[in-house]
């Protein structure tokens, strides 16, 4: 059962590696058409190549803080798809700094991905939705650090609350043109990411102290969340952020 999601052009931006490889994995599985891209152009061929043995794949290099390479991007990836029914808006990065301590360019180089990158990628597909008139679904990627502050991620926090937002907002005006728009909020989880963050013994330090679920999340949690709501099972449900935490935030 593919929920009304065989066949379905999917764009997927940071869908190289980590969540945005294994949400790829996961719309191949569903019978979906997926389109990725990266910034790392030999990640970009790797994942092409392995994406390509599962099911229809393509993708190219881009940077979403770029707006004409995001122009491209949305040429490309409905070109290949014949539209883009579903983004996947997963592009994203994450370093750890003290406030005190974080530099500006730092700061902008966050901002201009996480939070810009988000809005470019969406507007430039929302563009499209709109102009055909056939609706879609938009998902952002926020975090669990959209609503708390963690230590040493002001940066990172800042950026995923103008995330969230963003969605709140872009599912208040897109809405009545039949695009539904929601965010995830993953808790900590298991990617390539992360691993430049930190070490083994800091993940299962890090799970036993704040996961009641006991694990860090895995790539396909996040991935099995994004399908949910970008499927037909989730046709009423707009403008919300979805926790995928393992109870990470239920622990005061």
């Amino acid at each position: 059962m593919t929920r009304g999601l065989d066949g379905r052009g999917v764009l997927i931006s940071g869908g190289t590696s980590g969540i945005g490889l294994a949400t790829a994995r996961r719309f191949l599985d569903e019978g979906s058409r997926v389109f990725v891209c990266g910034v790392d152009e030999f990640e970009v061929k790797a994942a092409i190549a392995e994406l390509s043995g599962l099911g229809s794949a393509d993708g190219m290099r881009a940077d979403v803080s770029s707006e004409d390479d995001v122009r491209a991007l949305v040429d490309a990836g409905e070109s290949a798809l014949g539209r883009v029914d579903v983004l996947i808006n997963n592009a994203g990065v994450a370093d750890k700094a003290k406030f005190l301590d974080l530099d500006a360019a730092t700061w902008d180089r966050t901002m201009a991905i996480n939070l810009r990158g988000m809005f470019l990628v969406a507007r430039a597909v929302a563009e499209r939705m709109r102009a055909d008139g056939r609706g879609g679904v938009i998902l952002n990627m926020a975090s669990t650090n959209a609503l708390g502050g963690e230590e040493e991620f002001a940066h990172y926090n800042a950026s995923k609350g103008g995330v969230l937002q963003l969605t709140r907002t872009m599912a208040v005006e897109l809405g009545p043109l039949g695009i539904r728009v929601n965010c995830l909020c993953p808790g900590f989880v298991d990617t390539p990411l992360n691993r430049a963050l930190g070490n083994e013994d800091e993940f299962r330090e890090y799970a036993r102290a704040r996961i009641p679920l006991g694990r860090v999340g895995r790539p396909e949690d996040v991935a099995a969340a994004y399908a949910f709501l970008a499927s037909d099972d989730a046709a009423f449900i707009h403008g919300a952020a979805l926790v995928v935490d393992g109870g990470q935030t239920a622990v005061m």
